[in-house]
């Protein structure tokens, strides 16, 4: 005898939750970061031409979201004779309005919550 759906769906084991991230104020993000994140709510110009543009979560470390959610910005690193590893990766619609963002300072590795 096959026991009822409700029991069968007990038994299954509850999905994980996803890590929380760490957080971090826009305030105590490096000073070209708060310009970066400057320049994303005015809608530009940015230095790079990869500004702005989809960002794939291909790592998964960010919450799950449609394609096109979440875009990336380049944080000027000093020194650096490139982009650098450091962005911020906003999500929402308009760009110009995030509804988050994010902050690496390691090319994607890990992420922090930008609180503002």
């Amino acid at each position: 005898m096959l026991a009822p759906a409700s029991q069968v769906a007990a038994r299954k084991p509850a999905p994980q939750p996803t890590a929380e991230l760490e957080t971090v104020a826009l305030s105590a993000l490096p000073r070209e970061a708060q310009n970066t994140h400057r320049l994303i709510l005015a809608g530009g110009p940015f230095p790079h031409s990869k500004d702005g543009t989809v960002f794939g979560n291909r790592e998964q470390a960010l919450p799950r979201k449609a394609r096109g959610y979440y875009r990336e910005y380049t944080v000027r690193t000093p020194g650096a004779r490139n982009r650098g590893a450091r962005r911020l990766v906003c999500g929402g619609e308009p760009p110009v309005k995030p509804e988050v963002c994010y902050y690496t300072d390691n090319h994607y590795a890990s992420f922090k919550q930008v609180l503002q």
